[in-house]
């Protein structure tokens, strides 16, 4: 069979290729139809009757040669509005107003006579300096600027918007007021209420578990470690990965805990037994993140592959490869409505995936730099993400841009957000900044100190999640602890009002 194959020339090829591609594209139906000069006179023409066509019999402001032979040269192919050279014309497209009340119009009543040059100018001598420009500048616009502005509406605004423009007291009403910053919602301070030591090494990843009694965390030692969430005390250690756990999930549909780590592995964990009871092989290199889906048993996770997969719990199997994303996928979150998958990735784009297809539906490109934290508001349909550059807020379903978040100048790697709408931001410099999502308000600023024994340098938040009480703040961090904060109870508005001014709004739009 191989040896019926005609074999052609590299030559060829490659001109056959150049012919289909000519072939392809030899009729551009993208270029725009020349314009005819015939039919734009015909149009003009129409425009000028239907448009203006009552007031095309007004007189012509002269105000020099120059704007005379401008409109003479401009009014060429429209013969049927010639200018009356006779200086009296009849007013028919306005109503002329007779002598006194309940006298009829006569002959000489409904005749104008057009006053001289020589009038007008004494006239406007006459007049006081500055009744005169205004005078000028309310003058009708002339049947020359109307045949230039014709069917400007259709091409740009602002032209159109010219023709209106009147004088000095007009034009400020015209004028748009800036857009100030609404005043946020006063949300009492957090602070520091418990410290938990008990990991040898960065604590890179935090979950609470639906019934609220324990959280579960993952670190750079290789274990994962089960805490109380009311006395902060170790109930259980589990061992299994052979590098750091960089995820953790629990299921609120299975007694199930899912783990992934920088070793390419993603278990599940079965908590009856606290054992290992599935592995989900795919990923090329090391798994950052991992998500569950709220309402199907399906597993997502994102890799430094440049991929995030979807995986079937219970038979393993790898559903979907969401390939697209160029560089490492550091964070993903699943919801039940569309896009059901959101990624974030270091070549500083987030994915909106459509789940059934296992396609991008939507490609956010504003950010500048890598984005490692994403978080979806539990009551609206919006999100963040986080990045060096800024946090930026999103509408759902498209990724429609609401706001940026910014002053918080560091490697953003955690966020998160209550029902009260406290959104947390977590830095690679161990601050917090703490904000408030409707107006993006930055209400506080922590920074706590390192444990004990630790170097300065060691002071990085990873990973922070609020409870599901919303009372409750647990961060993880680079020495080696677990902060839990708490509102402060004792604080009022008056004790700690808002530092707000209604500034003018500085936000880039995009």
């Amino acid at each position: 069979m191989a040896e019926d194959v005609q074999k052609h020339s590299v030559h060829t090829l490659v001109f056959r290729s150049l012919k289909r591609t000519h072939d392809m594209f030899v009729s551009d139906h993208a270029k725009p139809v020349s314009l005819d000069d015939q039919s734009h006179n015909v149009k003009m023409a129409a425009k000028l009757k239907a448009d203006y066509g009552a007031v095309l019999h007004m007189p012509v402001l002269k105000e020099g040669k120059d704007r005379v032979s401008h409109i003479s040269a401009g009014m060429q192919g429209h013969q049927s509005y010639t200018l009356p050279d006779d200086p009296e014309y009849l007013i028919t497209g306005t109503h002329a107003y007779p002598s006194g009340p309940g006298v009829a119009l006569t002959a000489d009543t409904k005749v104008h006579r057009m006053p001289s040059e020589g009038g007008v100018q004494s006239l406007a001598l006459a007049l006081p300096p500055s009744q005169a420009r205004q005078d000028a500048s309310r003058t009708a616009a002339s049947i020359g600027d109307i045949h230039r502005h014709a069917g400007a509406a259709e091409r740009s605004q602002p032209n159109a918007v010219s023709l209106m423009e009147g004088g000095g007291t007009r034009n400020s009403a015209l004028m748009r007021k800036a857009p100030t910053m609404p005043k946020p919602q006063w949300h009492p301070p957090w602070k520091l209420f418990r410290v938990i030591s008990g990991h040898l090494g960065w604590v890179r990843s935090i979950a609470v578990e639906p019934g609220n009694q324990w959280f579960v965390t993952g670190s750079a030692d290789r274990t994962i470690k089960i805490w109380d969430l009311a006395s902060g005390k170790l109930k259980l250690s589990l061992t299994g990965h052979i590098s750091t756990v960089r995820g953790v999930a629990v299921s609120s549909r299975s007694p199930y805990l899912f783990s992934c780590g920088e070793d390419k592995q993603v278990k599940c964990w079965d908590l009856e037994y606290n054992k290992v009871i599935r592995h989900y092989h795919g990923h090329l290199s090391a798994v950052y993140d991992l998500d569950l889906h709220p309402s199907i048993d399906v597993l997502v996770t994102c890799s430094r592959d440049a991929t995030a997969r979807v995986w079937d719990i219970r038979t393993k199997a790898n559903v979907h490869t969401l390939s697209g994303h160029t560089n490492t996928v550091a964070t993903v979150r699943c919801q039940a409505a569309e896009p059901q998958i959101i990624t974030g990735s270091h070549d500083s784009t987030i994915r909106l995936w459509d789940l059934i297809a296992g396609k991008t539906r939507a490609t956010l490109t504003n950010h500048k730099k890598s984005v490692r934290a994403l978080v979806l508001h539990p009551r609206q349909y919006t999100f963040a993400s986080g990045s060096a550059d800024n946090i930026k807020q999103w509408m759902f379903p498209d990724g429609n841009f609401i706001q940026n978040l910014s002053g918080h100048n560091a490697i953003i790697n955690t966020l998160a957000v209550n029902s009260d709408g406290v959104l947390v931001s977590g830095a690679d410099n161990g601050t917090i900044h703490m904000w408030d999502w409707r107006t993006g308000y930055n209400f506080q600023r922590i920074h706590a100190a390192v444990q004990p024994g630790s170097l300065d340098s060691e002071s990085g938040i990873f990973a922070c999640v609020f409870d599901h009480s919303e009372s409750r703040l647990i961060t993880a961090e680079a020495d080696k602890t677990i902060k839990v904060y708490k509102e402060d109870d004792t604080a009022t508005e008056e004790s700690h009002p808002v530092n707000w001014k209604p500034e003018i709004l500085k936000r880039k739009r995009f």
